[in-house]
């Protein structure tokens, strides 16, 4: 097997091994992270019907200064802002494979900050 294979396989066993552990709770809608090298994404997920519900990236918001980090908390808070005005004032976190630490947390703080409830 070769070593990208491996790489993939282990990613996906973590990002199952995360969302099983939300599933006890779908009547919630899930808020999935992801991060690429330069960008963060976020979205607010109903499984129940499987669609996105909204979302917001650091694509859109392209008056943002400072790191990483700020960029982060700044999509959290605007995703969280965007939520509260379709109605929907709790989701779970879905952190996928990445860690809860960094632009993850970020995230999430700016998510909390928002007045979503995660």
């Amino acid at each position: 097997m070769s070593l990208q294979r491996k790489i993939k396989q282990r990613r996906d066993r973590r990002t199952m091994r995360v969302r099983s552990a939300l599933k006890s709770n779908q009547v919630l809608p899930r808020v999935s992270v992801f991060r690429s090298l330069n960008q963060i994404y976020g979205q607010i997920i109903d499984d129940i019907s499987g669609h996105t519900l909204i979302s917001c990236s650091s694509v859109e918001l392209k008056k943002l200064k400072g790191d990483k980090k700020e960029v982060a908390k700044a999509v959290g808070i605007e995703l969280a802002k965007r939520s509260i005005e379709k109605g929907i004032k709790e989701a779970r976190f879905d952190r996928g494979r990445f860690l809860y630490h960094g632009r993850v947390k970020a995230l999430a703080d700016g998510l909390r900050e928002g007045g979503l409830a995660v």
